[in-house]
């Protein structure tokens, strides 16, 4: 469902899926039901950002990178220190931040949501 290109998309593979899954497990059928719009809140940005906001692979890889240059010490000494070694990285080029896709659009403003009414 979210790796379709449009929201009428999503909304016709996740008819779909309450289809399938209703007969098969009723929990997830249910669960999915009760997320609603909630689980696809990406749909309200611009679709040259999808990409970025329905996966972490990025921070995941920073965070592994982190992971192995710190191994032998395991424990960081205090809270500054991962800023410095993040700059530290960067600035000796052994890691490199690319651009979020859909980075050219971040200035527009969101769609307005549905507020949820059953709080």
């Amino acid at each position: 469902m979210i790796y379709a290109d449009t929201a009428a998309e999503i909304e016709k593979r996740r008819k779909a899926f309450l289809r399938k899954w209703k007969l098969k497990c009723r929990a997830v059928a249910d669960s999915l039901k009760e997320a609603g719009d909630r689980l696809f809140g990406f749909t309200r940005l611009d679709p040259s950002q999808w990409k970025s906001a329905r996966t972490t692979n990025t921070i995941e890889r920073l965070n592994e990178e982190f992971r192995r240059r710190i191994k032998t010490q395991t424990v960081l000494p205090c809270a500054k220190t991962v800023p410095m070694l993040l700059w530290a990285l960067l600035a000796s080029g052994q890691i490199q931040m690319r651009k979020v896709d859909g980075w050219e659009t971040l200035a527009q403003p969101l769609e307005p949501m549905a507020l949820d009414l059953a709080a």
